[in-house]
């Protein structure tokens, strides 16, 4: 029996020794090697520790009392932080956020994703607020290290929030809405813990940028325990909404008003579609095999459902089909998937069930309850002091306040580039069309003209533009073009019920293609009995116009290429006019000229100058 003893007991010392050795190897190796390795290892740790304590300043551990709480992340200076719909929803107006500094800080509601499950909210009382950049989250790859701060369990109590880190355990997932609204396309798959609480608070990768945003995970069936499987919306999704949750919008995602499915060949087609969408109109049809969305490629029906996840209702996107062998390439706008005013129902707690769209045997992840209505919690008259004057109630906004925030803005930068208020004379542009052709324009406080070598059009500035789209084919150029004319003469708040619709890519704007992540601005208004949106750029300029007669027709698209010149930066050198599936022309400006009335003159002589000095500039043939 004693040596029984003592032979296990030798098994143990040997068992111990070995540990001993196995962990005692690294650091045997790593005085094996020279002390600048060493020094990379430390510096390398460092650099990571540092990494996560600069971007755990920008987590937000939010607070809405007995109604629970959860994570979010600043993303501006200016204290604009992104989260989960479903933590802000029993918040209501406003929430108490807490920072790693220790401070407590007033935050309210800006605007909101339900579907996407993403809400933008604005905490006040410093300007100097830190922030985390978004990444561009096409380039994470599967075991990429990456980590999250943020408030599991509410035990951030103190405002510092834990950290836990794992890799990317898979990209471009897609999880079905599982019986509401909620639906989380093309998003991150992680094994870095995220737990109730966590949702909302962000994803980082080992450089401290925002890939995503925390919403979802898989739990035990038994209890809330965490399986190591957690998803995240991606940073692009985030940066393609970042623009309409600024508008303080209740906002929609997109759907091309078809539906897909699996051929018997393995191909993605037309299942069904609407002959009222823009894609019909542009000429897709039933069977027909869909090759790629947005320039990505659509090779599976989940493929196709999470790149329109990821889109924003009322954006222009390419799409490429065949049919019986031929390629076809166009252009679609997208529209949203909720009818008017759902949104606005489902947001104040009739959240009704989406359809399940999911594939078979998909995993089952944790869904967020529903919860109290949004508005009114608490009302807006009981807002804390320092959040009084920030919101502003109106239907299909979540906040409009912000949106006459933005709006002012975008005003501010076309005003940066000169206003022409003084200019009220007759603006004259002359050149040569696409055959080399002669063609004028005219545009005045009361009427519109053209002259083509086709005939002469007039519209009527002071009626309905509605009732004259000349010239004929063109869908209402001579409209769009009076319209731009008085944005640039009194600015978008005077021109008629005037918002801030959002943002749509930068190339898109410019060339009707989707693009990177450089997005323009967008302000539409109604006025003179027609719908137009004006596309900005990041410096103020007025890139283009587009005009709806009515809600079902295709609008009179015009955009703006290359600045005429230096003293007329406003002012273009090639202007497109497109219509449906044509393009009605391609208009070389030669000559520019705004005319500023004669106040002295009772028969309104025009004098073609522009601040005194004359500015007739010459562009050439293009």
């Amino acid at each position: 029996m004693l040596g029984m003893q003592r032979y296990f007991e030798t098994i143990v010392s040997l068992a111990r020794l070995g540990l001993c050795l196995l962990f005692a190897a690294p650091f045997l190796h790593a005085t094996s090697q020279s002390a600048d390795d060493l020094d990379a290892v430390l510096e390398l740790q460092q650099r990571r520790s540092n990494t996560i304590r600069i971007a755990s300043q920008t987590a937000v551990a939010i607070f809405a009392g007995e109604a629970g709480g959860g994570s979010g992340v600043l993303i501006s200076p200016d204290g604009y932080a992104l989260t989960n719909f479903h933590v802000v929803q029993p918040a209501g107006l406003a929430m108490k956020c807490g920072l790693s500094d220790g401070r407590v800080y007033d935050a309210i509601l800006v605007g909101l994703d339900p579907t996407g499950d993403v809400s933008l909210i604005k905490l006040v009382g410093r300007t100097d607020f830190p922030f985390a950049e978004l990444a561009d989250s096409d380039l994470v790859e599967v075991g990429d290290f990456c980590f999250t701060a943020g408030n599991p369990f509410l035990l951030a109590t103190d405002f510092q929030p834990s950290i836990s880190a794992g890799i990317v355990s898979g990209t471009h997932r897609y999880q079905f809405p599982a019986g509401t609204i909620l639906e989380y396309a093309d998003c991150l798959q992680v094994d870095a813990a995220i737990n109730p609480g966590n949702s909302g608070g962000a994803l980082f990768d080992a450089n401290g940028r925002v890939i995503g945003v925390n919403g979802r995970a898989s739990f035990e069936k038994r209890g809330r325990v965490n399986v190591g499987v957690g998803y995240a919306i991606s940073a692009n999704q985030l940066r393609n909404f970042l623009g309409f949750l600024k508008s303080g919008q209740l906002i929609d995602h997109a759907t091309l008003g078809a539906t897909v499915a699996t051929s018997a060949d393995g191909r993605v087609v037309v299942s069904n579609i609407l002959e009222t969408c823009d894609a019909y109109r542009r000429g897709l049809r039933y069977d027909d095999e869909i090759v790629s969305l947005a320039d990505r490629s659509v090779r599976t029906v989940n493929a196709f459902k999470n790149i329109l996840g990821t889109l924003p209702a009322g954006w222009r996107v390419p799409l490429v089909y065949r049919r019986s062998g031929r390629r076809v390439e166009i252009v679609v706008r997208l529209v949203g998937v909720h009818a008017t005013g759902e949104l606005a129902a489902i947001v104040s707690g009739g959240d009704r069930p989406a359809e399940n769209r999911s594939e078979p045997n998909r995993e089952k992840s944790e869904e967020p309850q529903k919860s109290p209505p949004i508005h009114g919690t608490p009302p807006a008259a009981m807002l804390p002091e320092s959040l009084r004057g920030l919101y502003e109630e109106r239907s299909g906004f979540a906040n409009h306040y912000y949106n006459a925030v933005e709006r002012t803005r975008v005003a501010d930068q076309i005003a940066t580039r000169g206003m022409f208020k003084d200019h009220d004379g007759p603006w004259i542009f002359t050149g040569r069309l696409a055959n080399d052709e002669r063609f004028r324009i005219e545009l005045s406080n009361t009427s519109g003209i053209i002259d083509l070598p086709t005939g002469t059009t007039k519209v009527d500035a002071t009626g309905d533009l509605d009732a004259n789209l000349s010239p004929p084919g063109s869908g209402g150029m001579l409209a769009a073009l009076l319209l731009w004319r008085r944005l640039l003469r009194e600015g978008p708040v005077t021109l008629g019920r005037t918002t801030y619709w959002g943002t749509i890519p930068l190339s898109q704007a410019a060339l009707g293609r989707p693009a990177q992540p450089l997005l323009a601005d967008v302000l539409e208004a109604s006025v003179a009995a027609v719908e137009c949106r004006f596309t900005v750029d990041q410096q103020g300029g007025v890139m283009g116009v587009e005009l709806w007669p009515s809600s079902d027709a295709d609008p009179c698209e015009v955009r703006f290429i290359k600045p005429f010149s230096n003293d007329l930066p406003e002012m273009p050198q090639i202007i497109e006019v497109q219509h449906g599936n044509e393009r009605f022309g391609v208009f070389h400006v030669e000559s520019a000229v705004l005319g500023i009335m004669d106040a002295d003159t009772k028969n309104g002589s025009v004098e073609n100058t522009l601040d005194g000095d004359p500015r007739v500039g010459s562009g050439g043939d293009l």
